[in-house]
């Protein structure tokens, strides 16, 4: 069926075609993100908010394509065999940046869904904009922090 997911990457590493799809897709989130926010900056806020909206259902479906893919192609133990490095080591950092990313994904819907509320009643931009961008400034930190891990595991399963 999706047969394809498991052939070899594109990045010269162990890793299968998927993971090295959803890995660069990881990598440029922030990227991304980063314009989406220009775009506020600049005033144009109904396209920002479209944007963050499309980032963040795009994210949604990357994930899904991400555990699909992994739990097809047999799970961490089976990425972890071909790993140098220890299953203990590699498995606690796992559980770390699973909960990097569970925290995000909350702390990024609770955004999203207060910024569409306060921007539907007139208050972004306005009188909610100083807690709309501390919130955003909390998510963008927390999207960062789950590129950065999701790419540490990436390396630690597949390079090292």
């Amino acid at each position: 069926m999706m047969d394809y997911m498991f052939g070899a990457g594109f990045l010269g590493t162990r890793a299968p075609l998927f993971m090295d799809m959803v890995t660069l897709i990881v990598a440029l989130l922030p990227l991304i993100l980063t314009g989406t926010i220009l775009l506020a900056k600049m005033g144009y806020y109904k396209a920002h908010k479209i944007t963050q909206i499309i980032l963040f259902l795009v994210s949604i479906v990357v994930v899904g394509y991400f555990e699909y893919g992994v739990r097809v192609g047999g799970g961490f133990y089976e990425f972890i065999k071909k790993s140098s490095l220890s299953y203990s080591f590699v498995f606690y950092f796992l559980i770390f940046h699973i909960a990097v990313a569970i925290i995000t994904l909350l702390i990024w819907v609770k955004t999203i869904y207060f910024s569409i509320k306060a921007y539907s009643q007139n208050k972004l931009p306005g009188i909610q904009s100083l807690s709309h961008i501390k919130m955003a400034r909390k998510t963008i930190l927390l999207i960062n922090a789950t590129a950065v891990t999701g790419i540490a595991v990436y390396l630690l399963l597949f390079v090292l």
